[in-house]
């Protein structure tokens, strides 16, 4: 199965809700008016997008609609589409690599999110571009983390460095980027204790991960990974906000998303958190996982009206 495929299955309970919602309120072959607006507005907030965005990509469907760009509700779809896909410019969603030495990643999102299988996914992609990849195994504090992570680990045949539970994130970070310059790896992904985005002093100790990093590594980290749940669907905007506010979030894993009644929500994190979505991930194993293409994920979300 090829991935938009996938994504197309993945999105499968969000599309229903958006496609059925169009064929309902699109007919093919009527006339655009503004309750036909109204209504698609009312449908497409269903889908998890979000108000803001949605009364944005409205006020451009109008627009069109009066110089009369679109004039039945067939072409609203397409217009729909090239206009979610003009989010995401193609530089913002790639991996910004390190010019000499290890390119660091840090990963964080909070516990159930699905973050340390991301790490595991983000592993196993970057070894099959032919990068060297170590582990560092930061998530201390949660019970069983370290093993869950030291499983993927020799499941997918990359390095690791771990303590022992309890131990000191900071220190873990520090022998982790040590090793990493030592055995001159490609990609050092770091594993953060899962947090949850109202406690202060748990969001203040990402930041003391960051600053460890940054000393070690010049450069560092060059990117900041955000694993976000797509089932909690709005609630995931807050969470991103949140987190941005602690520390330099360079981009977004969207997680579940083949679980999720609220695929919507990409389109309304990029409009209201300007940080890019680089990854979604689309199943429980290694290999579900893919870069975001927002042509794609257009195609998956709205797919055909008619069909």
């Amino acid at each position: 199965m090829g991935f938009l495929d996938k994504l197309r299955k993945g999105l499968t309970r969000t599309r229903e809700k958006v496609a059925s919602g169009f064929r309902a309120v699109l007919p093919f072959g009527k006339p655009v008016d503004e309750a036909v607006l109204d209504e698609l507005e009312s449908t497409m907030l269903a889908s998890d997008m979000g108000p803001a965005i949605v009364a944005k990509l409205i006020d451009r469907v109008r627009k069109e609609w009066k110089r009369g760009a679109i004039k039945q509700t067939q072409d609203i779809v397409a217009h729909l589409k090239e206009h979610v896909v003009e989010l995401w410019p193609e530089g913002d969603r790639t991996i910004h690599y390190a010019n000499e030495g290890p390119t660091v990643i840090l990963v964080t999102g909070i516990n159930g999110s699905g973050k340390t299988t991301s790490v595991a996914k983000l592993a196993k992609y970057f070894k099959d571009q032919n990068k060297t990849v170590i582990l560092g195994a930061c998530d201390t504090f949660r019970a069983a983390a370290v093993a869950q992570l030291t499983e993927w680990s020799d499941r997918i045949g990359v390095q690791i460095v771990k303590h022992k539970q309890d131990a000191d994130p900071g220190a873990v970070a520090y022998d982790a980027c040590e090793a990493a310059v030592a055995r001159k790896a490609d990609v050092l992904l770091i594993d953060t204790a899962g947090r949850l985005h109202t406690q202060d002093h748990l969001m203040r100790e990402l930041g003391k991960i960051h600053k460890v990093v940054r000393r070690k590594i010049e450069g560092s980290p060059h990117e900041v990974l955000l694993v976000l749940d797509a089932t909690i669907g709005q609630n995931a905007v807050n969470q991103a906000r949140v987190f941005s506010q602690h520390v330099d979030v360079t981009g977004l894993f969207l997680a579940k998303l083949d679980g999720s009644a609220k695929g919507g929500v990409v389109i309304g994190i990029r409009d209201q958190i300007d940080v890019p979505v680089k990854f979604v991930g689309l199943g429980e194993t290694p290999a579900d996982i893919e870069p975001f293409d927002p042509q794609w994920f257009v195609e998956a979300l709205f797919g055909d009206s008619t069909e």
